[in-house]
């Protein structure tokens, strides 16, 4: 289960006060230790960057296990803005499909909300490489607790 929620830090008065907030609320997670930019942050939609570099498989390609930190980061970081203050997202079933192999580059991905509920949220989230092709296609499914 993925139990995601950020700390206690006052939000920023930056464009994107949400990703500033989880930036953040990530210092000494598996998120930094990724290399994972947040981009945008809501409920809706959530983005972000992972560089292949340091995440490749021992053939020189982005390692699936990293598409899929990618995929349940950004769905995780969105359900958890959906839950909102005093409740918690966790994540109850991740799956994903691979399409093409990354080498080099920075690798791009969408969460969209499939579906917000009181106690469930599921999202679809796309990976794509620098020149925009599919690289992992994603779906997240998050309890929301409390």
């Amino acid at each position: 289960m993925t139990d995601t929620h950020p700390g206690t830090e006052t939000p920023s008065a930056a464009p994107d006060a949400p990703a500033a907030r989880w930036a953040a609320a990530s210092r000494g997670t598996l998120i930094e230790r990724m290399g994972i930019d947040l981009t945008e942050v809501s409920a809706q939609r959530t983005t972000g960057t992972l560089p292949v570099d340091g995440n490749t498989q021992p053939a020189g390609l982005l390692h699936g296990g990293a598409s899929a930190v990618l995929a349940e980061t950004l769905a995780s970081v969105a359900a958890q803005e959906h839950a909102g203050e005093g409740r918690q997202a966790v994540g109850i079933e991740l799956n994903a499909t691979h399409h093409r192999g990354v080498r080099d580059g920075v690798v791009q991905g969408v969460a969209t909300a499939i579906h917000l509920g009181r106690t469930t949220a599921s999202y679809e989230i796309v990976v794509t490489d620098d020149q925009g092709r599919r690289v992992c296609t994603a779906r997240l499914t998050c309890m929301i607790l409390g």
